[in-house]
């Protein structure tokens, strides 16, 4: 289903693809006054949008799927702390249905938090707490954690926290797609709203005069049953390799790979936010070794294979962006 909607948003249409656009444009009208009401309702004060203690970044995107989002927060995370910043961070927890909020732990399961949450303190031990209200996420953070700064994951859409400074993320060889609002196309909000936010980050390609670039570099190999990065073996491409991802766009992931020289002999893209069973993984690769994201890896855990291996990046941003994103944090 992911990838006939990328087709439809993303890919070049047919006749009849494009037909199925033009049908579904009166729902994406619907969506545009429902969703222009909601955001007028903040604009005019009648809604308050609250205030916390402390700067807020909202790290989100106006397209639906993945654009990078993930690795930037975490190198924001490593970004502040390297000012002498103590961030925490906040999120929905997407596909759990959590009653308030809910700290995130190490170790914590993503049936119990969501993938990204848990990649995202599996990686960096950052104080992070899920939520559907982000208000109340965040005060959790500040009263029992003393963060001086919140990143709101994916909250570009959530109005009622008010913001310091907005950071849309843009996949840069896909942006926004043909530029129909959902459920014709992929965007939340109009383009626009690109001129509204105070930072662009151009996932992958190139960037225009006012956007700054960033590239996923990928890191070492790990195993997918190590518990810590520093556990993992000896990586070695074995014949017969399956790669899979379970991402917002599984491509570019494999396309990684081939840039890496990594010839993977079967490639399957699954669902964004995948629940994987063993069997789901098996059916695909039988005993072969398979290669998958960091995001995929920490569903897999429990029932990993030996021959399992995750691939962990990292994002590099253009230098001018770390240098303005502090100048507008500090009074």
């Amino acid at each position: 289903m992911q990838d006939f909607v990328n087709r439809l948003w993303y890919g070049k249409l047919n006749m009849v693809m494009q037909l199925l656009v033009w049908l579904l444009l009166p729902l994406s009208g619907l969506f545009y006054l429902i969703s222009s009401f909601r955001r007028q309702l903040f604009k005019l004060g009648i809604i308050k949008a609250q205030k916390l203690p402390v700067p807020v970044i909202v790290v989100g995107n106006i397209t639906v799927g993945g654009s990078g989002k993930t690795p930037t927060v975490i190198y924001l995370i490593e970004m502040l702390r390297r000012h002498g910043y103590r961030p925490g961070v906040i999120s929905r927890g997407y596909g759990v249905d959590v009653a308030g909020t809910r700290e995130v732990l190490p170790g914590m399961s993503p049936k119990e938090v969501g993938d990204e949450p848990a990649m995202i303190v599996s990686r960096t031990r950052v104080p992070m707490v899920i939520g559907r209200n982000r208000v109340d996420a965040a005060k959790v953070l500040i009263a029992s954690h003393g963060v001086d700064v919140i990143i709101s994951d994916d909250g570009l859409q959530h109005y009622a926290l008010n913001r310091d400074i907005e950071l849309l993320v843009l996949d840069g060889e896909r942006r926004f797609g043909n530029g129909y609002l959902l459920p014709s196309g992929p965007l939340r909000e109009g383009i626009w709203r690109q001129k509204e936010v105070d930072f662009t980050i151009v996932n992958g390609d190139s960037c225009r005069d006012t956007e700054f670039l960033m590239q996923l570099r990928p890191g070492d190999w790990q195993a997918v049953q190590c518990s810590q990065p520093d556990e993992s073996k000896a990586f070695s491409i074995a014949p017969h390799s399956v790669a899979i991802a379970g991402i917002g766009h599984p491509q570019r992931f494999f396309n990684t790979l081939e840039q890496m020289g990594i010839n993977a002999n079967k490639q399957h893209a699954f669902d964004d936010h995948q629940a994987f069973q063993l069997e789901d993984i098996i059916a695909i690769a039988g005993e072969h070794q398979v290669l998958m994201t960091e995001k995929d890896a920490v569903k897999c855990r429990e029932f990993a294979k030996q021959n399992w291996w995750y691939l962990p990046v990292d994002a590099k941003i253009d230098p001018r962006f770390e240098q303005q994103l502090i100048a507008q944090l500090q009074p």
